[in-house]
């Protein structure tokens, strides 16, 4: 059992029926009464976002886990197939558990939460930043550029991103995975 003071961004904790990531915190201490601590968590299993607010001293649940490196193998109609790159294990995960699972590629590394007692997967954290080819690109409209004007293109996930008008197809392009932007072009 841990209390509000151990409270840290990436701690996993047990809160009614599910287990949710710490992703932001701030420890409040108004002039009249008493302090609290204001927290936003993320389900590890549905990736539901919820705000909630502790009391100073409140008992939390803290669920012990491990991270592991995986490789993305492939995926079928049901979910994603990863290898384990320190025991070559395989491991399956339902598709609902992957977010963003559309810039994920084959080969590429990712992070696995598990718990800790019976290594059961509870998320899968893709790089927030990936490289992909674009195999499709709407032409760019000349003289369309006093603007920052976006076209649409493929890149080869099958992933669909808004890219600037010079991008063409066959160009590797950087994409942020949280929100599907283009961040730059690679040589």
């Amino acid at each position: 059992m841990a209390t509000t003071s151990d409270i840290r961004k990436g701690l996993c904790i047990k809160y009614g029926n599910d287990i949710y990531k710490v992703i932001e915190f701030l420890h409040v201490k108004p002039g009249k009464g008493p302090a609290f601590v204001r927290t936003k968590l993320k389900s590890v299993t549905s990736g539901k976002v919820v705000d909630n607010t502790f009391s100073a001293g409140h008992r939390i649940d803290e669920v012990k886990v491990i991270t592991r490196k995986f490789q993305y193998l492939y995926d079928d109609e049901h979910g994603f197939h990863f290898m384990n790159n320190d025991d070559y294990s395989q491991i399956y995960i339902e598709k609902e558990m992957v977010e963003n699972s559309q810039f994920m590629k084959e080969g590429e590394e990712v992070t696995i939460i598990l718990k800790e007692e019976d290594e059961t997967p509870l998320s899968v954290e893709i790089p927030s930043a990936v490289f992909l080819e674009v195999t499709e690109a709407d032409p760019g409209v000349k003289g369309n550029t006093a603007t920052n004007a976006l076209k649409s293109a493929i890149v080869e996930t099958g992933a669909r991103v808004m890219v600037p008008l010079f991008i063409e197809p066959g160009d590797k392009i950087k994409v942020s995975t949280e929100d599907g932007s283009y961040v730059e072009r690679v040589k």
